[in-house]
């Protein structure tokens, strides 16, 4: 087992903290994000035509696979696969039923898959898939996962010894079509919503099993308006490259969203993906031209923006027009920005974010975004 070591973070007020994660579990990032969906070509489309996603690798019926089809698509060191099913009493097509499109792998990049495996099974993960070896001409992946929250499964990928286009089964995917890219980078963090009372069930996991580190706590008076409130837990693995919010409901007059995205999903799962961008303006004025729909921003949430951020680079009046939010910690600011869900069901959604040196996750923003998501479910009779 490698040397147990500590990492140094920051709690949202900025104070330093050392704390617990413990380096027995070294990823080196996202490898990929897999989405159950029900028609994988349309929503290829879909993500090349508003998100500005690029073709990348395609596995089906030509490359010899007779049970589903995936396309992999990438944009900066991003990469979305879209999978649909063939046979409607598979897995799959039971995942889609159940949850509508929705995330399904969260793949994490490490040096050594058997041993991921090993190290968090033997802290008591419920193994998903033990170890395999994948090889085509192009070397080979050993892949490996074990389940977390609901139905959702971390895969742990070590491609070392792989130069293929993605992976063993997948072929290029030459496309006529490829709008230009919108500017994403990388994930920044993706979310769990998860019922009431798994939120330290699920925080004492990603501590235990996975070595990870609780990175800060928000509590129903951090994130509540009138009528609804929830909990959240942001865990951070030992190089900070992976953050993990886990969300829970938490008592109020009226639905919270986290209990709305549970009855729609049908229990725990991915709620958003948030995305990396340099330059925010540009990447959502690109998508708004392409048709993404974003959460709209109470006009007076602009008028106090100035005193509580203090100055930035960018034209207030046109972060305003763009309907971009500002905060604020120690180490600098952050803009941020919400899509309404992605599909009919209001479950998954993408958050667009740019980081000017702050390290939090917009705990200002948290009362006027939720107003904004609350008028949704008011729209939607959900509240």
């Amino acid at each position: 087992m490698k040397d147990l070591t500590t990492v140094q973070n920051y709690n949202y007020s900025g104070e330093k903290i050392f704390d617990k994660a413990q380096d027995f579990l070294p990823i080196n990032g996202t490898d990929f994000v897999e989405l159950y969906v029900g028609n994988a070509k349309q929503a290829a489309h879909y993500y090349k035509t508003a998100f500005g996603f690029q073709s990348l690798a395609y596995s089906g019926l030509e490359t010899g696979n007779k049970d589903r089809t995936s396309y992999v698509l990438t944009q900066g060191k991003i990469k979305l696969v879209l999978t649909t099913p063939f046979d409607p009493d598979s897995e799959i097509s039971h995942h889609i039923r159940m949850h509508g499109d929705g995330v399904k792998y969260i793949a994490l990049w490490v040096e050594d898959a058997a041993k991921a495996f090993e190290e968090t099974v033997s802290r008591g993960a419920k193994p998903f898939l033990e170890p395999v070896r994948v090889s085509d001409e192009y070397g080979e992946i050993v892949k490996s996962g074990i389940h977390t929250y609901g139905e959702t499964v971390h895969l742990f990928i070590e491609r070392k010894n792989y130069r293929g286009v993605f992976m063993p089964g997948y072929k290029p995917w030459n496309s006529e079509y490829n709008p230009r890219e919108t500017g994403l980078k990388y994930i920044d963090h993706m979310v769990g919503n998860v019922e009431l009372g798994g939120m330290n069930k699920w925080a004492k996991f990603y501590e235990e099993v996975m070595g990870f580190a609780n990175l800060v706590t928000f509590d129903d008076k951090d994130i509540s308006t009138q009528y609804t409130a929830l909990m959240s837990k942001v865990m951070t693995n030992g190089n900070g490259r992976i953050k993990f919010p886990i969300n829970e409901p938490a008592k109020g007059l009226k639905k919270s969203q986290i209990e709305e995205y549970l009855d729609f999903y049908k229990g725990a799962g991915c709620q958003h993906i948030a995305v990396a961008t340099d330059d925010i303006r540009f990447t959502v004025s690109e998508m708004r031209e392409r048709g993404v729909e974003f959460l709209y921003v109470p006009g007076n949430y602009y008028d106090t923006v100035q005193d509580r951020v203090g100055r930035i680079e960018e034209d207030l009046q046109e972060l305003q027009e763009l309907g971009i939010m500002v905060d604020r910690d120690e180490d600098g600011y952050l803009l941020q920005i919400f899509t309404r869900p992605v599909e009919d069901r209001p479950t998954l959604f993408f958050e667009i974010i740019q980081r000017k040196g702050a390290k939090s996750f917009g705990k200002g923003n948290f009362k006027a975004l939720f107003e904004s998501i609350e008028e949704e479910q008011r729209r939607r009779g959900t509240l």
